[in-house]
């Protein structure tokens, strides 16, 4: 078994299910601490006893809430190394137009699923710097490069700031990547997409297949590894094909 994360402390947000569940079982199954940071107190607090890590209640988009995970994580585990900002308004998204849905659920969504990546990296990186750097990894999503409406916004904005941070946070030794998914064979997708996902499997993915967590979780993992040291400020696409960038 690896323990490439032995010794690290990593904060997964919206690790109660789906994508960012993966995540947090694979890196307690690689030797990493982990913090199940998420708003699903039930889910969340089943995810961190089956893998022996640490539930947090957080709430991405309240920096107070955020801060308070990061004073929770220090108590219990001596501080954070790693962080993956996965928490974001999906599965129960509505569906609705940039010029008509109401501006309340707007504003709510993106705190949530475009500036929770930066409340939480600001609650965090102080931790991370003092124990001598680290890795942040944010989800991004296919979606930024393809008319999305709204979710689509949110993560052309995980983008920017993904490169961004990673100029402000890599003199501290923190490197900062994305990974942005295709479509992917969770509960929300078929909640979201419906018999419509096998048509753009057909019509736009080079890949025929739905992607799976797992196919996320290997390139997270290597993003946050010492193996990716020096890659920082990138998108990475795994996609089965689905997107093409010049």
């Amino acid at each position: 078994m690896s323990t490439r994360f032995a010794g690290k402390v990593a904060v997964v947000t919206g690790a109660a299910q789906g994508i960012g569940e993966a995540y947090a079982r694979a890196l307690a199954a690689e030797g990493a601490s982990v913090v199940v940071a998420d708003i699903s107190v039930e889910a969340g607090e089943r995810v961190a006893a089956d893998i022996g890590g640490l539930y947090v209640r957080t709430d991405v988009s309240s920096a107070e809430s955020a801060e308070a995970m990061v004073e929770a994580a220090t108590a219990a585990c001596g501080g954070i190394d790693l962080l993956v900002n996965n928490a974001a308004i999906y599965g129960e998204m509505a569906f609705d137009l940039l010029i008509s849905v109401d501006w309340d659920y707007y504003r709510r969504f993106m705190a949530v699923n475009m500036d929770g990546a930066l409340v939480m990296t600001r609650a965090c990186y102080r931790s991370m710097a003092s124990r001598g750097g680290g890795a942040i990894v944010n989800q991004s999503s296919t979606a930024a490069y393809l008319y999305s409406g709204f979710y689509g916004l949110a993560k052309v904005g995980v983008n920017g700031l993904t490169q961004q941070l990673a100029h402000e946070l890599g003199g501290q030794g923190i490197r900062v990547n994305a990974i942005a998914p295709g479509p992917t064979d969770t509960e929300a997708t078929r909640v979201q997409a419906g018999d419509a996902a096998m048509d753009i499997v057909r019509n736009s993915l080079a890949i025929k297949r739905m992607g799976t967590v797992d196919d996320m979780v290997g390139a997270c993992l290597f993003l946050l590894s010492d193996e990716a040291s020096w890659i920082t400020g990138q998108i990475i696409a795994v996609d089965g094909g689905q997107t093409f960038r010049a």
